[in-house]
């Protein structure tokens, strides 16, 4: 214990990073329920984590991780795992000052912003690493002071019953936001739950929010949005397919309920054009995703564009494990968010990574006196 002290101390006070290793391994993710969207059923997805560490302090580690979602994500690619395999390869044994600017720059020249779940596991354990790979990534109130972050509970899709013993569970559980997913039943069902939630809690007790995730066509997405907006919605997701810009804006002048872009900001790349998609469609507010954005620096330019044209935002985790969610809601508390985020979805597999996030009455905390599963064990390869 004294030698690793020693070590500890050491390491604390450099200033650069020197010879860094980064290794890679794949991870299968069991879903607990076949979760529904309007792409199609999930029912396991594989996932990869980056460590990355030092030649002269082995002990210590920095872990990320790249979740490229199936049917969306720019880099969900067939040889995926070769690709990142290869950046671990050609990128050891760099040298990088100790600075989040240095790593974040860094990071955006190194790795194409074609691969952006990539830049994002490599983001997050390089700067889990330079605080000395304490699975903290940012400075922030939500690791260092256990302060939580509201969420809303997520409804998946799927037969009426299930969607329905879902919405009494997030009731009970004390969720005052919940968001459900549309677009794969029949909208007429679709309505009777979400009458079913109004009729017995009011707005001002129980936010409501739909997905559609690009379900509905843009000749009838109107009069679905003008249906919807009579059960006092909070907000709809991407209600038609990303890439109908004109439609999109149109709909976002004439909608009497908000809308937020999801799906439409994925592979827009470069300030100059995410400024110019907000500036042509003009959301109500937008969905952050690092994974599916290009990570921290990439979300933060969009944070940046949102605030200044008054529109609003959120982040949502895109069904990572709890390694990413750990580091998504970490860059979530580096803003002050009043708003419930989408990051509750740790609770989604049977065979997720132990660790101290904790969900309770609707907010995320991160439980210090839980700590984090045994990734010696759980990762012999590592």
């Amino acid at each position: 214990m004294a030698v690793f002290n020693q070590g500890a101390n050491i390491y604390r006070m450099t200033t650069i990073l020197k010879n860094i290793k980064f290794t890679l391994t794949p991870y299968q993710l069991h879903f607990r329920f076949e979760a529904g969207t309007s792409r199609g059923v999930l029912k396991e997805k594989t996932t990869y984590f980056l460590k990355a560490s030092e030649n002269d302090f082995p002990e210590i580690v920095g872990w990320g991780e790249a979740a490229p979602l199936p049917k969306l994500s720019i880099d969900d690619i067939p040889d995926f795992e070769t690709r990142m395999s290869d950046f671990c390869i050609h990128l050891s044994g760099i040298d990088l000052i100790k600075t989040e600017e240095e790593i974040l720059n860094w990071v955006s020249t190194a790795i194409p912003d074609r691969f952006p779940s990539i830049r994002f596991a490599f983001e997050t354990a390089l700067l889990d690493l330079m605080r000395g790979g304490k699975k903290r990534v940012f400075e922030n109130p939500f690791f260092e002071k256990n302060v939580p972050i509201p969420i809303n509970g997520l409804i998946w899709m799927g037969k009426r019953d299930f969607m329905l013993e879902q919405i009494d569970k997030k009731l009970e559980e004390g969720y005052t936001c919940i968001k459900m997913k549309i677009g794969a039943i029949d909208f007429d069902q679709e309505c009777a739950l979400l009458d079913y939630i109004r009729t017995r809690y009011s707005s001002d007790e129980i936010v409501l929010r739909v997905d559609a995730n690009g379900a509905f066509d843009p000749v009838s997405a109107l009069d679905k949005l003008k249906r919807l907006s009579t059960y006092d919605l909070h907000s709809i997701e991407q209600p038609i397919k990303p890439g109908q810009i004109r439609n999109m804006a149109e709909l976002c002048q004439s909608s009497p309920l908000a809308i937020a872009l999801d799906e439409e900001l994925i592979g827009v790349n470069g300030i100059e054009e995410k400024r110019n998609l907000l500036e042509a469609i003009h959301p109500q507010y937008i969905i952050l995703k690092p994974t599916l954005l290009g990570g921290i620096s990439s979300s933060r330019e969009w944070i940046e564009l949102a605030e200044a044209m008054k529109i609003g935002w959120w982040m949502t985790s895109a069904l990572e494990s709890n390694i990413g969610l750990n580091a998504i809601a970490q860059f979530t508390s580096t803003y002050t968010v009043t708003m419930p985020q989408g990051l509750g979805t740790g609770q989604l597999y049977y065979d997720n990574i132990d660790s101290p996030l904790t969900i309770e009455n609707g907010h995320i905390f991160y439980d210090k006196e839980i700590g984090w599963g045994d990734f010696s064990k759980e990762f012999q390869s590592l």
